[in-house]
């Protein structure tokens, strides 16, 4: 247990963040699967159309620190080469 007063705040601190911080990542998760289940539906012209509002929240979660750079730029390409490979399957 915190016994200062900046001890208690810094908890305060960290709980809001870890809040904000799930919030970020659940919200980028969900972008994900849109893209995922649009890839699953064989539409291409829905998939992309996802993977273009899924990048910037994507993008934003690297930003803000809640994932790593290269985890995100990493997702980006592997759903951006299904999504390609889409209309010559």
């Amino acid at each position: 247990m915190a016994n200062t007063a900046s001890a208690r705040k810094r908890n305060r601190q960290t709980e809001r963040r870890t809040e904000r911080n799930q919030a970020r990542k659940s919200r980028m998760r969900t972008f994900i699967k849109k893209v995922e289940l649009a890839i699953a539906g064989g539409n291409k012209a829905a998939a992309s159309e996802a993977l273009r509002e899924a990048q910037p929240e994507m993008q934003r979660a690297a930003g803000k620190g809640v994932t790593h750079h290269n985890t995100v730029a990493r997702k980006l390409s592997r759903l951006s080469a299904r999504i390609k490979a889409l209309s010559m399957g």
